[in-house]
Formats: structure tokens, C-alpha cells, sequence
């Protein structure tokens, strides 16, 4: 089983910038895909960005050219750079790992990020 713990969520003004960390516990993490998720007070949780295994990166429309994701494998982490923040981004993050068309998915509890306008 993998243990996903996030860090880096804090309190930002509009037009700051963020850098949000999940690191990953010990065990194969290479194969799979990460990604970053977040979930606003009385919304659904709505993709933000995701890589695979293989380098290949996916953005929600409302991040793109905003936000970047990256991972290393050899520290086994997934990091996200977030710039020019809005305060409609404000919104717990969360980190997932998953290995696509397997029942295989992890989550970690969560990051908050607070933009203030």
C-alpha cells in the first residue's frame, strides 16, 4: 500500500505563488501515475494536473499555463508549481497515485490552499 503525505498548502494573495509537495512512501512508486486533485467547499473534486509513468502530463482547463506538475521518481515525489493563484483556486489538494485500468488508487489527506483576493 502507498502512503501519500502532501505539503507546501498555505495562505497566498491573488497573483502569488504556491509550491505544493507529496511524497510518497517507501515501495514501487515509477509505474505509477501521479496527480493533484482538489475539492472546493460544496463542489466536486475536479482534476488539476497528472503525470504518468512516463512523462506524459494533463492539465484541467482552468490550470493550463498556470500550474506546472512534475515528478521524481528517484526521491519519489510529485511536486506542483502554482503561479498567478486566483482565489477561485482556493480549495483543498490532494495527492493521488494510481496505475491505470487496475483497481490500484491512493489518496492523501490533503493540503489547504487559501487565496486571498
Amino acid at each position: 500500500q502507498v502512503q501519500l503525505v502532501e505539503s507546501g498548502g498555505g495562505l497566498v494573495q491573488a497573483g502569488g505563488s504556491l509550491r505544493l509537495s507529496c511524497a510518497a512512501s517507501e515501495g514501487i512508486f515509477s509505474p505509477y501515475t501521479m496527480g493533484w486533485y482538489r475539492q472546493a467547499p460544496g463542489k466536486q473534486r475536479e482534476l488539476v494536473a497528472t503525470v504518468t509513468s512516463s512523462g506524459t502530463t494533463n492539465y484541467g482547463d482552468s490550470v493550463r499555463g498556470r500550474f506546472t506538475i512534475s515528478r521524481n521518481n528517484a526521491k519519489r515525489t510529485v511536486d506542483l508549481q502554482m503561479n498567478s493563484l486566483k482565489p477561485e483556486d482556493t480549495a483543498v489538494y490532494l495527492c493521488k497515485a494510481e496505475i491505470p485500468a487496475t483497481t490500484l488508487r491512493y489518496w492523501g489527506q490533503g493540503t489547504q490552499v487559501t487565496v486571498s483576493s
